[in-house]
């Protein structure tokens, strides 16, 4: 017990919270202490009887079983890389990422009568590890070997062929697409103004730390304005789908 202690200590903690409610959750449901049908997303129940924790449980629970181990394995290692690599020193960043993420994928949940959550945000973490280590040569199941930016990709068709659904991972793809272009693409590739900034609330919660593990990829760096650079620079502004009882 010691030595998995140390390892679930060693968790970056945004990473281990998400970890461990992604496990308790659904122990509680196993266990009968919690019904399923009070985790899932249901989007009548939460306009009309205002059941606005759903689209948190709904985030965390998914049935037991070997997708979810294979998507908790998912959560744990990509999400662990962002956390120490590019995010590293930076929890208010990731956890705005996060909360982003999120909150489209809860929107387009609630459009699109998803039940469950957890797999697109894990997808969406993914891909945006991919895009920035898109040239590392990363393996896969059965030893395939490729590029780290066909990663989600090759994980929807490889979904798909196992539960008969891409759309979750689908979602997760495009909200982590999106989150990137308007986080890093538009502003500091092509130059466009920055949609996205973390807000200084998280800041003020979650300070940037300097030290820790570096590594596992790099954000763009934004040309400096001209302006900017004669006044000595600034602050760096970060600027269908699975459903229970289907077939």
């Amino acid at each position: 017990m010691s030595e998995f202690g140390d390892w679930f200590k060693s968790i970056p903690f945004i990473t281990r919270s998400w970890f461990a409610s992604s496990v308790v959750v659904p122990c509680l449901v196993k266990f009968g202490l919690v019904s399923h049908w009070t985790c899932i997303l249901q989007p009548e129940l939460f306009f009309n009887k205002f059941h606005l924790w759903r689209p948190v449980t709904a985030t965390f629970y998914f049935p037991l079983g070997f997708v979810y181990l294979v998507n908790l394995y998912l959560l744990y290692h990509y999400s662990t890389r962002l956390e120490t690599g590019v995010f590293d020193g930076r929890p208010a960043d990731y956890i705005f990422m996060l909360l982003f993420n999120w909150l489209c994928i809860v929107i387009t949940g609630l459009l699109m009568n998803m039940q469950l959550l957890l797999i697109s945000l894990i997808s969406s973490v993914v891909y945006v590890w991919a895009q920035f280590n898109k040239d590392m040569i990363v393996t896969f199941w059965f030893g395939t070997r490729f590029k780290a930016q066909y990663l989600p990709w090759v994980m929807m068709v490889f979904n798909f062929i196992v539960r008969g659904s891409l759309v979750d991972e689908l979602v997760g793809n495009l909200v982590g697409h999106l989150y990137f272009f308007l986080m890093f693409k538009y502003p500091m590739d092509l130059g466009g103004r920055s949609f996205l900034t973390t807000p200084e609330f998280l800041y003020r919660f979650f300070p940037n730390r300097r030290g820790g593990v570096s590594g596992f990829g790099a954000p763009p760096s934004r040309p400096v304005p001209q302006e900017q650079a004669a006044r000595g620079g600034g602050r760096h502004n970060w600027g269908q789908g699975f459903r229970l009882g289907g077939e």
